[in-house]
């Protein structure tokens, strides 16, 4: 069994996987993250462990991994099934790379734009040769409700919240229709913009708000909230950890 770990700013998600069946999916608190992994590996077999994190972590987390598992720490030196053809590769997120990863990998020979919705939207593309090109980062839901807030005097600091209509009749309805529909319109007139230079696109949505917004597009979209985690344990298998 593998024990993939993605460790955020605030929250883990730790994911046990059986070849490449999900098993079992925690969602912790980084300070409880040490004590939620102490508990798994007492209770499961797990061979294999790998790691990606966007933050720092306890240096006993690592060693407790290495001591009882085939570790594998995720780094911008780890081999990858992709050529990254991005101008400074030093500079790309891990998380992007992991995703990119996770499509080459379920989608192989195909060009392929996924979407991560999280507290930004990044948008990454991989050709049907395994060529990552680039794409593009831009603020999230939270971050654009909140920066309304935190750059105004009086705009109120509202909850994510579909609108009611996209003419808004009150100041609250036009946030939200400024906001929701905003990234709606984002969304969709990137997948246009790929659609026309790549005929034959597979789009791949992912993040904490897939499931906000996958029912509002247009296009035909792969809405899966865990394709970070299945990008996570499809390295660990093309690195040869079985």
């Amino acid at each position: 069994m593998n024990l993939v770990i993605d460790i955020g700013n605030t929250r883990c998600k730790v994911a046990i996987y059986k070849d490449k069946h999900l098993e079992n999916l925690q969602v912790v608190q980084k300070e409880e993250l040490l004590t939620a992994i102490q508990q798994i590996l007492m209770n499961n077999p797990i061979n294999n462990s790998i790691l990606s994190s966007v933050s720092d972590f306890p240096n006993d987390l690592e060693n407790l991994l290495a001591e009882q598992t085939s570790l594998f720490m995720v780094s911008h030196n780890s081999s990858f099934p992709f050529k990254n053809k991005y101008s400074t590769p030093k500079t790309l997120g891990i998380d992007r790379m992991v995703l990119v990863s996770g499509a080459v990998r379920k989608y192989p020979n195909k060009n392929v734009l996924i979407i991560d919705a999280g507290s930004c939207i990044t948008y990454d593309f991989v050709t049907e040769n395994f060529e990552y090109l680039g794409g593009a980062i831009s603020p999230g839901l939270a971050m654009r409700y909140k920066s309304l807030h935190d750059y105004t005097a009086k705009l109120p600091f509202l909850p994510i919240n579909q609108p009611e209509n996209f003419i808004g009749n009150s100041t609250q309805e036009s946030i939200h229709s400024g906001v929701v529909n905003g990234i709606i319109q984002e969304i969709n007139g990137v997948i246009a913009q790929y659609k026309k230079k790549y005929e034959h696109l597979t789009i791949v949505l992912t993040g904490g708000d897939t499931n906000f917004l996958s029912k509002q597009l247009k296009s035909s979209i792969f809405a899966n909230q865990n394709f970070l985690l299945e990008g996570l344990n499809e390295l660990l298998i093309f690195n040869n950890y079985k």
